[in-house]
């Protein structure tokens, strides 16, 4: 690169479905020349050579040896959200390349989505509002009574920066909060938000009226929740995902949800994204789905490409990078 050349920064595309916003590219190309995977693959050879840096924009372009060896001076991947799952990051790692995620620009928002999907639930908005445009408008009263959320029960599975700001959204509908962590919040935290530890996830389980999860996909977390968890759970309980769809076994899910084992399901998360148009979850009353909005507000995307900005300005600078990600 020559001296005041832009770095060379990868997208998958601008605009389109898993493109970077029209409204991030001025901000972007005050920083970088923006280069897409339709031009790098057009002039490989020549192109490969100056790409420094990949903005990954809802998992694309994706990511695989083939296309780090095509990049030899590649610093620096940044993902735009928290979860890294899509990602071999062991791999990324042995081509000497850092990573980074945006913790902070989506911690607020999806914990806002949480928060809506559980009271779209429990007051059931998505069947009533159904109801209010037929053309008959022809209902029972009984049959759209929902759940009254003040003095319910939240339980949390995964007290992370999201997890905590659930709760601190919790505490304002002034309901009761267990939570279970890989690690026990300090004292102070629980007592600014009201919550209480639950070292094991069963006895959460067994108390909450609305159980929202908020970990990682990691092997330890894939399928949590399944035929055992769904059982324990109360008959009048909620399940809330907002992680990942793959956290939940969905098969034991919909029997759960048909056989009255739990009340409903709200999910913004499924396997996979988006499901077959045919799969039993989509015709089931009482399963709100929606297409992974956790962070989808024009501010927090906003947020997100500044703050992957700011991570692969200090790794191309040598410095250290605010979100980096290491393999485990």
């Amino acid at each position: 690169m020559e001296e005041g050349e832009l770095p060379w920064l990868l997208v998958n595309e601008v605009g389109g479905i898993r493109g970077i916003l029209h409204s991030h590219v001025p901000f972007l190309k005050k920083h970088f020349h923006l280069i897409t995977m339709k031009e790098f693959l057009e002039n490989r050879k020549d192109v490969g050579k100056k790409v420094q840096a990949i903005y990954l924009w809802w998992h694309k372009p994706v990511i695989d040896k083939e296309l780090l060896q095509s990049l030899p001076n590649l610093k620096v991947i940044a993902n735009s959200g928290v979860g890294m799952d899509h990602l071999d990051l062991k791999l990324i790692a042995s081509f000497c390349v850092k990573m980074a995620n945006a913790p902070r620009a989506v911690s607020s928002t999806t914990a806002d989505t949480g928060m809506a999907l559980l009271l779209a639930s429990a007051r059931r908005l998505v069947e009533v509002h159904n109801i209010s445009v037929s053309p008959s408008m022809d209902y029972c009263e009984a049959d759209i009574l929902g759940v009254k959320v003040a003095g319910a029960t939240l339980g949390i599975i995964g007290m992370g920066r999201i997890g905590y700001k659930i709760a601190v959204r919790a505490k304002a509908f002034e309901m009761n909060i267990l939570y279970h962590n890989r690690t026990r919040r300090k004292v102070q935290e629980e007592q600014a938000v009201g919550a209480t530890y639950c070292k094991k996830i069963d006895s959460l389980l067994q108390q909450a009226d609305f159980v929202m999860l908020v970990v990682s996909l990691t092997p330890q977390t894939h399928k949590l929740i399944g035929k055992r968890e769904l059982e324990l759970m109360k008959p009048t309980a909620t399940l809330i995902n907002i992680s990942r769809g793959a956290v939940v076994d969905q098969e034991a899910l919909v029997a759960a949800l048909q056989t009255g084992v739990i009340r409903a399901a709200a999910l913004d998360v499924t396997s996979p994204e988006p499901l077959p148009r045919d799969h039993a979850l989509l015709k089931l009353k009482n399963v709100i789905i929606t297409p992974h909005l956790g962070i989808k507000t024009d501010k927090a995307t906003y947020m997100i490409t500044e703050e992957a900005v700011e991570n692969i300005l200090a790794a191309l600078n040598g410095l250290p990078l605010p979100s980096e990600v290491l393999p485990s």
